[in-house]
């Protein structure tokens, strides 16, 4: 086994162990998943899937794959379990990323396809940050630092760096590392203020 194949194999591995908490929390009503993010989701990482391999990523790809199904799982449950808490904002957001797929879909230039479909994710994100900005325990992290840590590993799996085989998993693993790092702050309780009594 070569290190690509090691890196590739444990991309694989993280996202599928991503998958359990986050699924039990969802029917435990305890995350409720934003609609709008996972529909993108599910479509970008199966079409980007299929890019990486053109440039014959196979490992690579191979982990932004398992994401994908995991996405589209995530998309399914939220008609049930998904957040209420949508807002005109998340709305636009939608759109902006219909729109950027629509000339992604006409490209036949790979490397801005790249460019776009990463574009569309952060677009995308920007719902979830918003609901999870405002609600920091309406997520359950450990899937967005699984996701962090498996796009990782889809980056060192990589044979040939390139724009086309790197941007959109690194992007990804800058997205949630970010995303991670809001929620976690966002969840640290206030300090306690200090009442200083009076002579």
């Amino acid at each position: 086994m070569t290190w690509h194949q090691f890196f590739g194999t444990l991309s694989v591995v993280v996202a599928v162990i991503s998958f359990y908490p986050y699924l039990r929390d969802i029917l435990a009503r305890k995350t409720t998943p934003h609609i709008y993010s996972w529909l993108v989701w599910t479509i970008l990482q199966v079409t980007a899937t299929a890019a990486i391999l053109r440039e014959n990523s196979f490992w690579s790809a191979a982990g932004v794959l398992s994401l994908g199904l995991v996405s589209l799982i995530v998309f399914l449950l939220s008609f049930k379990y998904g957040t209420k808490n949508i807002t005109v904002f998340d709305t636009v957001c939608l759109i902006g990323a219909f729109i950027a797929i629509s000339v992604w879909i006409f490209t036949s230039n790979v490397t801005l396809s790249i460019i776009l479909v990463t574009i569309i994710d952060l677009i995308a994100f920007l719902p979830t940050f918003r609901k999870a900005f405002e609600e920091p325990h309406s997520e359950t992290i450990f899937l967005y630092i699984c996701s962090a840590i498996s796009n990782l590993f889809s980056v060192l799996s990589i044979t040939h760096y390139s724009v086309e085989s790197t941007l959109y998993v690194a992007s990804l693993v800058a997205t949630n590392t970010v995303f991670v790092s809001m929620v976690l702050v966002k969840r640290m309780p206030k300090r306690l203020s200090v009442s200083i009594p009076k002579e």
